[in-house]
């Protein structure tokens, strides 16, 4: 059976994230903050198994504004740390 661990995520802003518990290797976590036309946010986020597939899910945030009409966004990549679970 995997060993199962704690991941978390400390954003910039102070904001923590914990995912977990999980057998899986995620190393990063993204998040989108996007700011709507009436000024109401939405907020995607995820994780990943290598900093370059976060990296890709940053390319496709220009596409999603587009698609979404978001006034403006902040997308964001940290690395997990882990824990036992």
């Amino acid at each position: 059976m995997a060993r199962k661990v704690y991941l978390t995520a400390t954003l910039p802003d102070g904001y923590v994230k914990t995912i977990g518990p999980t057998a899986t290797a995620f190393t990063h976590y993204w998040r989108i903050v996007a700011t709507l036309e009436n000024g109401k946010a939405e907020v995607f986020w995820g994780h990943t198994k290598s900093l370059a597939e976060a990296k890709r899910k940053r390319a496709a945030t220009a596409e999603a504004a587009a698609m979404r009409g978001w006034k403006t966004h902040v997308f964001e990549i940290v690395e997990l740390t882990r824990s036992d679970a």
